[in-house]
């Protein structure tokens, strides 16, 4: 049967003009940052009013949440869908891996957008900065529990590791060798399946 992870929130139909707000928003700050994109290039690219963009978001800051809300629900959604795939842990966990290495060294890749994110936001309380912090919280999550249903003898510490390896991943795929990058981080994965007892015992 399908593994149980925590799922995706729902996704709800959304008005047009405004998802195509949030379409155009996924897309420039994704490739710009937010900062750098404005709420004035927002509009023009949407084809909307101002009047429409204020009616929808109210505030950049409010779309740059929706905007990381927005990632996560298509990460989880992924995720929630290879899920349905296997009954297998050990499998979710190296499809996790494989298609993280496939973003790494795809087209466009610009690094994570979790990440760039909240590096442009300095303030910890700041919603935008707590709906990363939410996302992190919930990835790291699904792996302590992924390798807890695993039996591995330190799932949280594991789990540890894995976030971390996913960032150091993310920035040097950016930043440097995008092939190094995502082999490293299956490195990672194969390093901490291994301390699971039934492999170790293989």
């Amino acid at each position: 049967m399908p593994i149980d992870i925590v799922r995706p929130p729902k996704r709800h139909t959304l008005a047009p003009a405004k998802q195509r707000i949030l379409d155009t928003a996924d897309k420039l700050f994704y490739d710009e940052g937010v900062r750098a994109v404005g709420i004035d290039r927002l509009i023009a690219v949407s084809s909307v009013t101002k009047a429409t963009f204020y009616k929808h978001y109210g505030s950049k800051d409010r779309l740059i949440v929706e905007y990381v809300a927005y990632r996560h629900l298509q990460f989880a959604e992924a995720i929630d869908a290879a899920a349905q795939a296997t009954d297998d842990p050990e499998v979710l966990l190296r499809e996790i891996a494989a298609a993280q290495a496939r973003m790494i060294v795809g087209p466009g890749f610009r690094g994570c957008p979790f990440l760039n994110v909240a590096t442009e936001f300095t303030d910890p309380a700041h919603p935008v900065r707590r709906a990363v912090e939410h996302h992190r919280e919930w990835f790291h999550a699904l792996l302590e529990s992924l390798l807890r249903e695993l039996d591995h003898p330190m799932p949280g510490d594991a789990a540890d590791d894995l976030v971390l390896a996913h960032d150091g991943a993310m920035a040097g795929g950016y930043a440097g060798d995008a092939i190094a990058a995502a082999a490293s981080l299956q490195r990672m994965y194969d390093r901490v399946l291994a301390s699971v007892p039934a492999r170790a015992a293989a």
